[in-house]
């Protein structure tokens, strides 16, 4: 009697092999093409009764051929899949810059309510009182938090709102008369990558903004860029490298002395909230985050909602729809009106109702000592684990307090022949998602690790008891621990270059032996 083959080789797995490739409870699970039959499914579904066909030549003429499970084979199919995602309820999630805090589950119980949950955005105004008057209280909370007179609601996540503040901008000195000379964006060397992008995508070019010693804007840099060609700066604060930008008010003046407009990237709102308002800073427009600052993890692709507030300087340009008070109560601005120097519409819709509703439900259950709180406990977070690992790992401005996330860099690695990749990687051995790497490219190897609030102090002992178990391994010449890892994942290291210079996007089935 032959021996049955196994599925899986063991060098695929990096481990001996098990004969179904699975370790422990940890089950392997191919894709839904190799496991699936066409001819199963989950569900009767009649023969349709006799029709004719309106697909002309677009007719399918061979089966479509999608795999099919049983139902509990569909079931465990997507359990296991979802088992192999890493995600905020299971640990730590230290991305920098991307605030992957805790979800309150109160949060998804209010989104669900009958009301929020069941509601469609074509639906009579007269039948979404409720809705309004959430979207006009949210409304509220963020003008307040920021000291901003309005805000445009419609936007759909950060690089949305961006976009949108730029709009505002763009038609602020289109009024004026200055559409044709004032096309420079100013951009610091550490902002987020989507700043550029969002410029030049309604139509401005940028120009770079260096950096100084302390990883900070340059004002004397900034202040020789200045002329009447500049329409405008994007920048992040705390900026991207976790450190406040000390000449914030400054650089308000310096813009507005200058004619133009001071953008402020909202995607760090969360280490400053409850502490100080952007608005009273000199900041013309800023998008938020809602599903960063205010609770809700934006990983896998998930909604996002970036409401942008504006000054009084660019309020009159905000986009429709919006919210608005009126003697009848509250009403959906839905278009633009005779008398509205509006930039007019940049989204079907009001914005994501979802995330309205959980970020109001994370602001009024926190009320506005909590969200203080959760501002003061992210910075002390991310300066606790400055303060333990910087005997070990190097900083690229210096070891100064940071913000809500902590900048290292691979300079410490250099007498080890390991890349900041390669720590990274080790990481996954031990139960942690990496930190996020190589970014900002201001720090060259850099590592940003940003605990958010969520984490307890026990939690953040281990993690940082870990990091510098890791540290004293490579710094040791204990290089086995640290190439090709992670060694226990089910899958080991990614040519990652490749998959994304080559990606496979489609199944093919194996060919058949003999």
């Amino acid at each position: 009697m032959n021996r049955p083959e196994h599925p899986i080789s063991a060098t695929e797995t990096g481990r001996p092999r098990s004969f179904t490739s699975n370790r422990g409870l940890c089950l392997e699970e191919g894709l839904i093409f190799e496991i699936g039959r066409p001819n199963v499914t989950g569900v009767d579904i009649d023969e349709p009764a006799p029709f004719e066909t309106r697909l002309g030549a677009l007719e399918r003429e061979e089966p479509i051929g999608l795999p099919g499970l049983s139902e509990p084979e569909a079931m465990r199919h997507y359990v296991r899949l979802s088992q192999k995602n890493y995600s905020i309820d299971a640990g730590i999630y230290p991305l920098g810059s991307c605030t992957m805090k805790h979800n309150p589950r109160l949060n998804e119980a209010m989104a669900r309510l009958p009301g929020f949950g069941d509601i469609h955005p074509l639906q009579p105004e007269s039948t979404v009182a409720g809705a309004l008057e959430l979207i006009s209280e949210l409304s509220r909370w963020l003008m307040e938090m920021t000291g901003m007179p309005a805000v445009a609601m419609s936007p759909k996540a950060g690089a949305h709102g961006e976009a949108c503040g730029m709009m505002a901008i763009k038609a602020a000195i289109a009024a004026r008369g200055e559409a044709a000379t004032r096309r420079i964006v100013l951009v610091p060397e550490s902002a987020h990558g989507t700043n550029p992008a969002s410029a030049a995508l309604v139509g401005f070019a940028t120009r770079t903004v260096p950096c100084g010693a302390d990883g900070r804007v340059d004002l004397a840099a900034l202040k020789g860029l200045l002329g009447p060609d500049v329409a405008a700066i994007m920048l992040t604060n705390p900026n991207t490298c976790g450190l406040l930008e000390s000449d914030i008010v400054a650089i308000a003046e310096a813009m507005h002395e200058a004619g133009a407009y001071f953008y402020c990237d909202g995607a760090n709102f969360n280490a400053i909230v409850g502490k100080t308002r952007p608005g009273d800073l000199g900041v013309d427009a800023m998008h938020i985050n809602l599903h960063k600052t205010f609770s809700t993890p934006h990983g896998g692709g998930g909604p996002g909602a970036g409401p942008v507030v504006l000054s009084a300087r660019l309020a009159p340009f905000a986009p429709v729809p919006f919210v608005q008070e009126g003697e009848n109560g509250l009403r959906l601005v839905e278009h633009v009106e005779a008398d509205s120097r509006s930039f007019g519409r940049m989204a079907a819709f009001h914005g994501q109702m979802g995330m309205f509703v959980r970020a109001l439900s994370y602001m009024m259950s926190h009320g506005a000592d909590g969200l203080r709180q959760a501002s003061e406990d992210a910075v002390l977070s991310a300066n606790y684990i400055r303060a333990s690992l910087s005997d070990l790992m190097t900083q690229p401005f210096g070891d100064q307090p940071c913000m809500h996330e902590v900048l290292f860099d691979d300079a410490w690695l250099k007498p080890t022949g390991l890349s900041t990749l390669d720590f990274a990687k080790a990481m996954i051995d031990e139960g942690y998602h990496p930190m996020t790497i190589y970014f900002p490219l201001v720090a060259h190897g850099a590592m940003l690790i940003e605990p958010t609030e969520s984490e307890s102090k026990a939690s953040l002992d281990l993690f940082i008891a870990t990091l510098r178990d890791l540290a004293f391994s490579a710094l040791d010449g204990e290089l086995d621990r640290f190439v090709g890892a992670p060694h226990d994942a089910p899958r080991r290291r990614l040519d990652e270059t490749r998959a994304a210079r080559n990606p496979v996007l489609k199944w093919t089935a194996p060919a058949q032996e003999g």
